[in-house]
């Protein structure tokens, strides 16, 4: 990240090379997602479920885009197995509701390879919901190595480190309203 050395602030769109994938991109899908999911859905009264912090900006705007009755809900995992994404999962945040005969719509931000949302869909389907089914806003169908039925989606996202929009790189970018590269100089590895 620049930082400007009179005002001490941080200028975090100075960290972009490119934007892949505009605001306002993003807020029109958002949009088309909401009116079909509360097409879809309506008379459900679903459980949108999402995994803490990253799906959090996504969630806040398909809320806000779907005009249906909803209930929401979060968990909260971490990775172990030398801080691994491919290690094994352990829950930190449980569900706050009961899922029983309830329509869940598992809400992510992006995929990569499925290994953690197929371990979250074993685990809610086990608790006997009327329905499961994902929305996902960014996937990366390239490094998926298994297959998860996708019923809403976004957008590809190119086999890319990408931050902006809930995604981050080392905690940072989570806010940028869209999805950008960094210059090579903050990040070196992608």
């Amino acid at each position: 990240m620049t930082q400007t050395p009179s005002t001490n602030t941080w200028d975090l769109s100075s960290d972009i090379k490119e934007i892949v994938i505009s605001a306002e991109q993003i807020q029109q899908r958002v949009k088309e997602l909401g009116s079909i999911i509360s097409r879809d859905y309506a008379g459900k009264n679903p459980i949108l479920i999402g995994v803490l912090k990253g799906v959090v900006f996504f969630m806040a705007d398909l809320l806000r885009a779907v005009t249906i009755p909803t209930e929401l809900d979060f968990l909260s995992i971490t990775h172990y197995a030398s801080g691994s994404s491919r290690g094994n999962v352990r829950l930190l945040k449980d569900l706050e509701v009961p899922i029983q005969g309830r329509h869940i719509l598992f809400v992510e931000d992006v995929i990569d390879t499925g290994l953690t949302l197929n371990y979250l869909l074993q685990t809610l389907r086990a608790r006997g919901p009327a329905s499961l089914e994902v929305c996902v806003l960014f996937n990366k169908n390239r490094t998926r190595l298994i297959n998860i039925p996708l019923k809403y989606k976004g957008f590809d996202l190119p086999d890319r480190f990408v931050v902006g929009y809930g995604l981050d790189y080392q905690e940072k970018y989570r806010n940028l309203p869209y999805i950008g590269l960094l210059k090579p100089h903050i990040f070196q590895n992608y």
